[in-house]
């Protein structure tokens, strides 16, 4: 049956308890024990049972528990304190103000596909979504205007439960957005904002609603509503579906287009648009219109201004990884808007295609994403030098340590993380700058101060609690599977809170080797056997629904867990999520991460780890490359990188598996068990204080954001002013002076080129070069000419080489132009250089971004 009429129905909150519906729906209580605590404290088994979500709380608490707070005292000062802090929080001045006061009147708008903020807002699949949910609260710590955009899934991301066979099943509970803490964003006229985005032959509706984060907002879309057809209210049903093509093009249309029709409706026009992944690429492509509209600029002028104020964050490092269309799909879909942008589609493609003139190339938002950003970046250093090699093919002739892509380290943020345990432990030896400077490492530097003991039985304490929880998941996991009374009263005896306990917990991908500890099944159960020092594993993961391999070793290692010496000591946790998550970061002894390298571009579950004391045992990939030194971890292997073939593959695994059993064989259970007569592991708690002092003040959000912020979002804001400046002059004359290069370049030569002093030369000696190279109609202050040189390898290629400018000396007639300088002779060996012409102009983030380059013959 249809409702005739809708209708919301409000808690009843007493004027005393007014403030707490404010509370519940800013979500900065996610990351404040105190309000936890709070929530905890107003009725401990609803706030379990509502999945930790005060909004649906207060909606089905009993009024009269809440006439019974109005008269408790005690609870009373707990909500005015818990409002102190959050007031304070909300008004203090921001990291951000402080520095940067003269941006305060910019917006940056970040859009990723998933926002992982907390559990009762299940719009994330995993740590792409995590470190979306970490980038909006750092930055609202650091007070930074930013707005988070993305897509709210009445579905979202699938719970997992596994089958008798240990096969996994996929569950898509239905959300209650009216019961979470979001809100309608209405009109003036009190209606709810709807957005129109074209789709072929019909229009979609989306409602918008906003989860506040602190100081920023969160604006999510939503298609589930009655004025669109069934498929339609389907765009926003899963993240991640099963019919994974088309709807993810439709998802990405209304993430990217979408996403900046709630902005424009919502009267908000930021200065920087982030794309988090490829998924939002199609934003670029409104950026551009709107300045064609707004501002009547051509399509050049405004594909230069919209580039100045776009970044893209890549975090694949596979090309398999990369979302691409097929030719005909992408018509399908954008076409039609391609009038909007005034270019062709013809054109369009060009713009998305890796190799413009392979017929057969799909369409990649990766690549259309590269092509409009003046800054693209990986998410580590050698993802940075992955990514540069992995999309040299977009600016072919540049040498791949030139590819204008950067890195930043990727965080997580702290407060989400870090233990109220360990969090009590920091106040008392760090004091309270810990919290508001948490890349100082000179306050880092005091975690010597804290007593062995008090280190030890705070993680002891983390570990015995991790225990308990995942007994009772298991128990849930066999009630529900039907499992004999026998099995479920087993559960009560599985694992051991004083036994060593190993953590593998991610996305069941292949590259990610799961089932790696299983290689040698002997050696694995003399570990798990002894009596003296026992280990024991927690397992837990999704696979993708459609990824069989990925569910093939879940299966494998359900099976592998069911002999009777491993069955007790090794368990499989059903349906990671956030919550769990939290309890296996914070209780485990060490973290175990198991990548192919170099195919995990950041990783950072093991950094959520690092917060809390607890030890990687690590592939060196991905963020463990820059953290692991002697002392504070284990790395597995030294970093070798083997080839793709079977063969290859095999010898991999059985090197680094073997590896792992000979790290914990002879250096890390021997390390745990070693107790002084205290009965403390003197020299363990040695490595996890190294961890914590030398890893908590890097691999955090607040210096991650703080490194976007100086680095990219305010160089951009600046830029973006200048090129706007007396009528986009200066973003019309940069776009005039790239289509003159453009239209030129290929006129350039070299004509001659002298050298003195070859032959046989010595250390310190001078290497004199003099060109005469023809420039035609371009000017020679719109060129570097540049000297690249150094050793020759046994391929004849330059390696490690070096640039140095050429100065220019003359103008001959009919644009001929000469130039001179000479190279310092270094070293010893064979050497060699080369000349190359590249573009120069004051207003290009990097000489390489048009792509032209040209090499002398």
């Amino acid at each position: 049956m249809f409702p005739l009429r809708t209708y919301t129905v409000l808690p009843s909150i007493p004027k005393q308890l007014s403030r707490l519906n404010e509370l519940a729906y800013n979500l900065w209580w996610s990351w404040n024990y105190d309000a936890v605590d709070l929530w905890y404290r107003l009725d401990p088994e609803l706030w379990e049972r509502t999945n930790y979500n005060p909004v649906k709380m207060l909606g089905v608490i009993k009024q009269e528990r809440l006439k019974e707070c109005v008269n408790d005292d005690g609870f009373l000062s707990q909500m005015n304190r818990v409002l102190e802090q959050f007031d304070l929080y909300m008004s203090r001045k921001t990291w951000f103000t402080k520095n940067y006061s003269e941006c305060l009147d910019k917006r940056i708008a970040y859009f990723s596909m998933e926002f992982g903020i907390t559990d009762c807002i299940p719009i994330y699949s995993g740590g792409l979504g995590i470190l979306a949910g970490d980038h909006l609260k750092s930055a609202s710590d650091l007070g930074l205007p930013l707005i988070g955009v993305g897509l709210l899934y009445q579905l979202g991301y699938f719970k997992q439960r596994l089958n008798n066979d240990g096969y996994q099943l996929a569950d898509y509970p239905e959300a209650d957005f009216y019961n979470m803490p979001i809100r309608l964003q209405h009109m003036p006229d009190g209606k709810p904002l709807i957005i129109d985005v074209e789709y072929p032959g019909r229009v979609v509706h989306a409602q918008v609603w906003v989860a506040q984060v602190g100081r920023v907002p969160l604006v999510l879309l939503d298609t589930n509503i009655p004025s669109n057809a069934q498929a339609d209210q389907d765009i926003c049903d899963k993240l991640y579906g099963v019919d994974m093509e088309e709807l993810r093009i439709k998802q990405e249309i209304m993430l990217g287009i979408g996403g900046m029709y709630a902005l424009e409706a919502m009267g908000i026009s930021p200065t920087i648009y982030h794309m988090n992944e490829g998924h939002a690429a199609f934003l670029a492509l409104e950026h551009m219109r709107l300045y064609q509209v707004k501002e009547g600029l051509s399509v050049e002028e405004s594909i230069e201004m919209a580039r100045a104020g776009n970044i893209f964050t890549t975090h694949t490092p596979v090309p398999a990884g990369i979302d691409k269309f097929p030719r005909a799909m992408l018509e399908k879909y954008v076409g039609n808007y391609c009038s909007k942008l005034n270019i062709s589609f013809e054109q369009l493609m060009e713009i998305g295609i890796e190799n413009p003139t392979d017929p057969n190339d799909n369409f990649s938002m990766a690549v259309l994403a590269l092509r409009l950003s003046s800054f693209t970046n990986g998410v580590s250093k050698l993802h940075g030098e992955v990514s540069r090699k992995m999309w040299g093919n977009v600016w072919k002739s540049i040498p791949e340590k030139e590819v204008p892509i950067k890195h930043v380290t990727n965080g997580v943020h702290m407060h989400t993380w870090i233990s109220r345990e360990m969090t009590g432990l920091l106040d008392r030896y760090l004091g309270n700058s810990w919290r508001e400077n948490q890349t100082d490492t000179e306050v880092w530097k005091r975690i010597e101060n804290i007593p062995d003991a008090e280190l030890w039985r705070t993680h002891e304490l983390r570990r015995e609690r991790l225990i308990t929880y995942v007994r009772s998941c298991l128990k849930k996991q066999f009630e529900r599977r039907g499992e004999p009374g026998k099995e479920i009263d087993f559960v009560s005896s599985v694992l051991n809170p004083e036994t060593f306990t190993i953590g593998f917990a991610r996305r069941f991908a292949t590259y990610k080797r799961g089932s790696l500890l299983f290689k040698n099944l002997e050696r694995l159960k003399k570990l798990v056997s002894d009596k003296d020092r026992p280990l024991q594993i927690i397992y837990a993961g999704k696979a993708h629904p459609n990824d069989e391999e990925g569910k093939q070793v879940i299966k494998n290692i359900i099976h592998f867990i069911r002999e009777e010496q491993l069955r007790d000591k090794i368990i499989f946790v059903e349906n990671y999520d956030v919550g769990l998550a939290r309890y296996m970061v914070r209780g485990v002894d060490v973290w175990l991460n198991t990548p192919r390298r170099p195919h995990e571009a950041s990783g950072t579950s093991g950094m959520k780890a690092v917060m809390n004391g607890v030890l990687n045992l690590s592939i060196l990939d991905g963020w463990w490359v820059e953290a692991y030194q002697q002392g504070n971890g284990w790395a597995i292997g030294n970093g070798e990188q083997y080839g793709d073939k079977q063969e290859d593959v095999r010898v991999q695994d059985e090197v680094e598996s073997s590896a792992i059993y000979d790290l914990l064989e002879k250096e890390i259970v021997p390390l745990f068990y070693h107790r002084d007569r205290d009965f403390i592991p003197h020299g363990w708690v040695t490595m996890m204080k190294q961890n914590l002092k030398q890893l908590c003040p890097v691999f955090n959000t607040s210096r991650m954001v703080s490194e976007y912020t100086s680095n990219f979002y305010v160089p951009m804001m600046k830029r973006v002013s200048i090129l706007g400046e007396q009528k986009f002059s200066r973003g019309k004359g940069l776009s005039k002076w790239k289509e003159h290069m453009k239209r030129n370049w290929g006129k350039i030569k070299l004509e001659s080129l002298n050298t003195s002093g070859e032959g046989q030369l010595t250390i310190d000696s001078k290497f004199n070069v003099i060109a005469d190279i023809y420039l035609d109609s371009i000017n020679n202050e719109d060129v570097s000419v540049e000297i690249v040189y150094g050793l020759i390898d046994k391929n004849q290629h330059i390696v490690d080489w070096e640039v140095i400018r050429l100065s220019h000396q003359s103008e001959n007639k009919n644009g001929h132009h000469t130039y001179a300088g000479n190279i310092q002779c270094k070293t010893s060996g064979q050497h060699g250089f080369h000349l190359r012409v590249i573009p120069n102009h004051t207003d290009c983030v990097s000489p390489f971004e048009t792509g032209l380059i040209y090499w002398a013959q």
